[in-house]
């Protein structure tokens, strides 16, 4: 009959060395990324930019009249004229009322506006707007332009903490990516 022990295995001392040694290379190069948080301020404004895009395109063909992005490199907004004196409401009512977007966007927490975050920075481009039916037109065609100077695919980037990451409009049909 065998003896109790005679069926057992386990790991050697070396192979649980190595292991500890493995373990501690990867948290020596992946710790320091994993907790630098502009990498993940990059992806969450990136999305952020992104949604409130889709929804002026949306609040545009619903609403059946021009919504103006503002995209001034300290905030987007989204608004009913070029002046941004009609501004529109977000969503959910209340945009998401951190202190960057308070700071940036006249202490409106009812406007669809979101503040850059500290620590990032974002591509400042001209305004632009969608026409009731969806097509993304430059602020300088004026309110009433029927041909869109909108030709080149346009680009808005979130960097930060070393990451950047685009948000594309498409001419013609306004699709956001």
């Amino acid at each position: 009959m065998p003896g109790p022990f005679s069926g057992q295995r386990g790991f050697t001392l070396v192979e649980l060395i190595l292991v500890i040694v493995i373990v501690g290379i990867l948290g020596a190069i992946a710790a320091p990324r994993f907790f630098d948080r502009g990498t993940f301020d990059v992806a969450s404004y990136s999305q952020q930019v992104k949604a409130l895009v889709r929804y002026a395109q949306k609040q545009a063909i619903a609403q059946n009249r021009n919504v103006f992005v503002r995209l001034d490199g300290a905030s987007v907004a989204l608004c009913y004229d070029a002046a941004c004196t009609a501004r529109a409401t977000p969503a959910a009512r209340n945009n998401s009322g951190s202190a960057a977007t308070l700071a940036r966007c006249a202490n409106f927490n009812d406007w669809a506006c979101e503040g850059v975050p500290n620590g990032l920075t974002i591509s400042a481009t001209p305004m632009f707007y969608f026409d009731p039916a969806g097509r993304p037109f430059n602020a300088a065609d004026g309110a009433a332009a029927v041909t869109s100077t909108f030709v080149n695919r346009l680009a808005v980037r979130v960097s930060g903490g070393g990451a950047s990451r685009d948000t594309l409009v498409e001419p013609e049909t306004g699709f956001t990516r």
